[in-house]
């Protein structure tokens, strides 16, 4: 029971979560204001629960419809195969996720009722992603395209600096499209080896409806994006140039995108392209927080 509900929070996922936390955080850290400790670990808590949720419920509406049950799995893709193999663990991942979101919720309460309405469209915003991405953004191309990356790259990263300060700080909001990008990237190679059945069940996100090469065609625009925001930032002062080192990590995306352009939707079975691609979702945020830190 404890390890279906662990393997269908998709741990090695969650990574992804205080990644975007420590980019949010640098600008805090390198300032060095007074650290309300408690402000920070609601901030964690409420972000990794939101995580836990979207993945729990995708694993419970993906067995439900019948995905998990036709997908060839990765280690990045596929689901994690708790439900497949116990089935008798349905309400159980469901109870999971809804818990998860409601710990989530109370949280965002707490900080709406410690510093007024500002949170409140950042934290909506966030609740419709996580209710609504398995069961209808998948159906809509576009949207399902930049869902995730605006839910982490934007809203995570904006809305936990605002939590531990009580402010938006305005250069954040350029700083938060490097993840948004990336995060973007990340999820959708990460769809490729899933087109047939994710099509069987319904669902139309963007490879399916434009297919694999238009789907590489907008990876390398949001590789050369990432890179854009960062030098830009440099431009105009919003990073230092010590911040061009983050560009570094950008290459094993390339590695990733001339395996997605050589073997397309049978990626998941050459999986050194799918991890090179989580590389550099981790990377480049890590690498940039820790320029702004020093910088």
């Amino acid at each position: 029971m404890i390890r279906s509900i662990i393997s269908s929070m998709r741990l090695p996922f969650l990574i992804l979560t205080p990644v975007c936390l420590f980019l949010a955080w640098s600008p805090v850290f390198s300032k060095g204001v007074d650290i309300q400790v408690h402000l920070f670990v609601l901030t964690f808590i409420g972000a990794v629960m939101a995580h836990i949720s979207v993945n729990t419920l995708n694993e419970y509406l993906d067995f439900k419809s019948g995905i998990d049950l036709n997908t060839n799995r990765t280690a990045f893709s596929g689901g994690s195969g708790a439900l497949p193999n116990n089935p008798e663990m349905l309400k159980t991942i469901f109870t999971v996720g809804v818990v998860s979101l409601l710990i989530t919720l109370l949280i965002g309460v707490f900080f709406i009722w410690t510093y007024g309405w500002q949170l409140f469209p950042i934290g909506m915003v966030g609740l419709i992603l996580v209710i609504a991405y398995t069961r209808w953004i998948n159906r809509y191309p576009w949207l399902c395209l930049i869902a995730s990356g605006f839910g982490f790259g934007v809203l995570m990263t904006v809305g936990a600096h605002f939590a531990v300060t009580g402010f938006f700080n305005d250069k954040l909001w350029l700083i938060s499209l490097v993840s948004f990008f990336l995060v973007n990237n990340l999820l959708l190679l990460n769809q490729y080896p899933d087109i047939d059945a994710d099509k069987a069940a319904g669902r139309n996100h963007f490879p399916i409806a434009y297919g694999v090469s238009a789907s590489n065609a907008v990876y390398l625009v949001f590789l050369l994006l990432t890179m854009l925001v960062v030098i830009l930032g440099v431009l105009i002062d919003s990073l230092t140039n010590l911040s061009l080192i983050a560009l570094l990590a950008i290459f094993p995306g390339f590695y990733a995108l001339s395996g997605a352009i050589k073997f397309k939707e049978a990626i998941g079975q050459h999986s050194q392209y799918l991890a090179a691609n989580v590389l550099v979702v981790l990377l480049v945020p890590v690498l940039l927080g820790i320029t702004i830190l020093f910088g």
